[in-house]
Order: structure tokens, then C-alpha cells, then sequence
């Protein structure tokens, strides 16, 4: 495996389990739930940002996928628009 390669699966691994360990079930459905479902597809730019979002406390995460609070400018895009679509939230867990 390539370094490239490598270091491309360490950063998704290591944004899996930030996204599955936010400090509520909620963030973590939510936040984890949207990793899951999309990161398969993700690029460099998708990466990035999505590393940028855990960076970001989760009231302000879910606020911003519930459209509840405007979303900053350099989070606003085609991620957060899949985000705030809330369909890879499963109930019942």
C-alpha cells in the first residue's frame, strides 16, 4: 500500500471514530450517521471539510443540519446541503 494510500485510510479511520464519539447519542447519529453514508465517495476537498466539521462543537453542527442556524460560510456547500437532508439518520438504533 502506497503512503498516499495509507494515510488517505488513517484520516478516514480517525474521522469514523471522531464522528461516532461526539459526547451524545444524538451528535453521534447524526454527525456519524452523515460519515457512514457519504465517506465512501468523499475526495480530498470532501475530507477536508468534513475533518473541518469535527472541529466544530456539535450544538452548532446540529443547528447548522437542522437549519436552525446559519451555517458559516466555509462550511456552506454541497456537503452541508447532504447534511441538513437528514436522510441517513437511522431511528431506532
Amino acid at each position: 500500500m502506497s503512503d498516499t494510500l495509507a494515510s488517505g485510510a488513517t484520516r478516514l479511520a480517525r474521522c469514523k471514530f471522531r464522528a461516532w464519539h461526539r459526547g451524545t447519542r444524538e451528535a453521534d447519529y447524526m454527525i456519524g450517521g452523515f460519515f457512514d453514508r457519504y465517506h465512501e465517495a468523499w475526495g480530498e476537498a470532501e475530507l477536508a471539510w468534513f475533518e473541518a466539521l469535527l472541529e466544530e462543537d456539535d450544538v452548532d453542527v446540529m443547528a447548522w443540519a437542522l437549519k436552525t442556524q446559519p451555517v458559516p460560510e466555509e462550511l456552506a456547500g454541497v456537503q452541508m446541503e447532504l447534511m441538513q437532508r437528514l436522510d441517513y439518520v437511522e431511528i431506532g438504533r
